[in-house]
């Protein structure tokens, strides 16, 4: 048998057919028990931070029950009309497929373009319909369960976040600057602004000064390669798998460059193993990592840094991160007591080039495209002779799994966050007071009030139960140690958007509570839109007009506030509107109807939830819809359900007010509801989202297909 059928072989052995043929057993990591002395995030000692390389979130886990993936109820849409899908091509239009490949975990994609210009170009100030121009085929590739057992396997037993994006639309190190500083030096001092992988040496300040000032023990695990120097090129080799790929970032700061030998920082920085002299041996990357952890030395702060062949970046297959990512699981499992202290946060520097449906919040990079309550300072890059302006992020959905005894169970967590929000769960960790030393400056008041901590995906007071995660990782280490060429995907002939895996899977609380309502203003034939804001965590709405091809326009609401903006329908020359908003975890408004006209509707619907009846498991759980008929005519209204399939009917005359409730325990919480009026087809308001509680929920089960 040769070395492809052997793989492929090995592989089919894990498929759930032939599961008890392999060991599966990991329910020794999950049954050791989280150490809760105190019951709050004080009793995570070890905080571990592992970034891969260029990989989506739809790419990934689109496929994957119960997250916001292809089975996306409210989808954006393009100027033309059709689902963010389907992406335009010189000859017409390509959906997101799957390679005709036995194994896509085992196939060899080419790299597709994920730089400033072209991931700009791609997301066109939030038209979002320019992908396969500006990243070519192999953007719209997506896998499935059956090609990445084991992260899916690591999703249902621990937690996925399906709201998670990487911090800026460009490459790997202008990301990774966000993860270790906050930034990338936004504000032009200290070498800044940095939005591509120049490497020229940078002297903004970065987080790991502040744990060392602080006395919390910190420390890179990485290969040195042929050099954690300028003349070893900072850990980046030709040889593929050794060294760090350089993409431990801290060493293109002048700081650690220049840190003496032998110094805390050097030691900490600028060490790792040199397997080099070790025969290349895989398996002795892991050696100073293993050690630390078997002899209880493992710091509190730990970020480990893969060799290229490793940290799954195409070309490279994901087979080869999955037995890396494996060895560290294993590793810190096999010390209970340090598992049972530990958060593991695995995630991915940028997209690399490929789609993700969900368009990124960013602030409006002008008047005439938006508000915030929020400043916006720093937040939108200049522009230069080499790259256009535009907002330095949110960048496009990357995965992000926190593998931790507080997250077990297989939740979603749909909380928005980026790659600064690792920097603020150690803010949440170790800063006592808003004077500490440890607060991160270089994080702008845009990104802190509307990305959250990642506290959120965690139960600190009562751990939740556990599943299994399949541990036979063997096979998926390399058999041997050379650089491969490309696999180039060919796409389906008849193309579709891709199934999603059938079901729902507990979901933790979030802080959200929003509403946006909106009504003809008769004064001028605009179209009103309030954003309001009742929850505890600052929000970014988007508001698309139908048939448009304007940009749309971002609106970002901090807590406890609200905004309101006017959109021109008879000033534009036009007789009717149709606007949609979109907001985090499935939240969504459309506004539908016609400024002028005999037989027109105008119809203000008003949605109220009673937060003392809250949702999910409690039976007064409702929302209100309050119905106004500011027509001169009668209208006879329809409100349908789409989680009940029901419609309920309603006469109102001019000026009649009504209001009718919906219960929300069947659902959880979650809510889908649309009025229409009889006298006017073009009428319609669509209310539809997730009212929070303060207690874990379900995700959306019309997402799930269970509806």
């Amino acid at each position: 048998m040769n070395t492809s059928d052997r793989r492929t072989f090995l592989k089919l052995m894990g498929s759930p057919a032939l599961a008890a043929a392999l060991p599966l057993d990991f329910s020794r990591v999950l049954a050791i028990p989280a150490h809760n002395r105190t019951g709050t995030i004080e009793d995570v000692e070890h905080i571990i931070f592992l970034m891969q390389e260029n990989r989506s979130f739809d790419h990934y886990f689109g496929t994957m029950r119960g997250v916001r993936g292809f089975a996306d109820p409210r989808v954006a849409k393009l100027a033309n009309g059709k689902p963010v899908w389907n992406q335009p091509t010189s000859t017409g239009e390509l959906l997101p497929f799957r390679p005709n490949v036995p194994d896509l975990g085992m196939t060899f994609l080419p790299d597709p373009p994920h730089g400033w210009n072209d991931t700009h170009a791609a997301w066109n100030q939030g038209r979002y319909d320019s992908w396969v121009p500006n990243k070519g085929v192999t953007t719209m590739t997506f896998h499935t369960r059956r090609d990445l057992p084991y992260q899916y396997a690591l999703a249902d037993a621990f937690t996925i976040c399906d709201n998670y994006h990487c911090s800026l639309m460009g490459p790997t190190d202008p990301n990774r600057y966000h993860m270790w500083t906050g930034w990338v030096g936004n504000d032009g001092n200290n070498g800044g602004p940095e939005i591509t992988n120049a490497e020229v040496g940078y002297d903004w300040s970065t987080y790991p000064e502040r744990l060392e000032r602080a006395g919390i023990s910190w420390k890179v695990y990485q290969d040195a390669g042929v050099g954690l120097d300028a003349a070893g090129f900072w850990g980046f080799t030709e040889d593929p798998y050794i060294g760090n790929f350089g993409d431990n970032s801290l060493l293109y700061f002048h700081l650690y460059q220049n840190a003496l030998e032998g110094s805390s920082l050097a030691l900490k920085a600028r060490t790792g193993t040199n397997i080099l002299a070790q025969n290349r041996e895989p398996d002795r990357l892991f050696d100073i990592f293993r050690d630390d952890v078997m002899n209880g030395r493992l710091p509190q702060v730990s970020w480990i840094v893969a060799p290229e062949s490793y940290c799954e970046h195409p070309n490279w297959e994901p087979d080869f991160g999955t037995w890396y990512v494996s060895q560290i699981v294993d590793i810190l499992a096999s010390n209970p007591e340090v598992w049972s202290r530990m958060a593991l946060f695995i995630t991915y520097d940028e997209e690399g080039g490929f789609f993700d449906h969900l368009i990124p919040p960013t602030p409006p990079p002008s008047p005439s495209l938006g508000q915030s309550t929020v400043a916006i300072t720093n937040e939108i890059f200049p522009g230069n002779a080499a790259h256009p302006a535009g907002p330095y992020g949110l960048g496009i959905r990357v995965p992000m799994l926190v593998v931790s005894p507080w997250t077990r169970g297989g939740f979603v967590n749909s909380q928005l966050f980026d790659h600064t929000s690792m920097i603020r769960f150690l803010e949440t960790r170790f800063a006592h007071g808003n004077g500490s030393d440890l607060i991160e400056a270089n994080i702008t008041p845009w990104r802190r009030a509307v990305v959250g901590d990642l506290t959120t995906a965690f139960d600190f007071r009562n751990p939740n139960g556990s599943r299994q995660v399949p541990d036979d990782t063997d096979r998926f280490k390399p058999e041997d140690l050379i650089r491969h060429p490309d696999e180039v995907p060919v796409p389906p002939a008849n193309q579709a958007v891709p199934p999603q895996e059938q079901g729902v899977r507990p979901a933790r609380a979030l802080p959200y509570a929003l509403d946006a309502q909106g009504a003809v203003q008769p004064a001028d034939g605009s179209f009103w839109i309030q954003f309001r804001n009742s929850g505890k965590a600052a929000a970014v709405f988007q508001v698309r007009r139908a048939n448009s091809t304007d940009a749309p326009r971002t609106y970002t609401v901090d807590a406890h506030k609200r905004l309101t903006d006017f959109f021109p329908v008879a000033a534009a020359g036009l007789s009717e509107f149709d606007l949609s908003v979109f907001g985090p975890n499935g939240f969504f408004r459309e506004f539908k109807g016609a400024v002028s006209g005999a037989h027109r509707a105008n119809l203000e619907v008003r949605a109220d939830v009673d937060e003392n009846r809250g949702s999910g498991n409690d039976d007064r759980a409702e929302i209100e819809l309050e119905i106004a008929n500011k027509a001169r005519d009668l209208a006879h209204v329809n409100i349908f359900d789409r989680y009940t399939l029901q419609t309920t009917t309603l006469v109102l005359g001019r000026g009649d007010e009504v209001s009718r409730t919906f219960p929300l325990r069947p659902t959880h919480g979650w809510y889908d509801l649309t009025v229409t009026v009889d006298e006017d087809p073009g009428f319609k308001t669509q209310l539809a989202g997730h009212v929070e509680n303060g207690e874990d929920s379900i995700s959306d089960p019309l997402m799930g297909g269970l509806v």
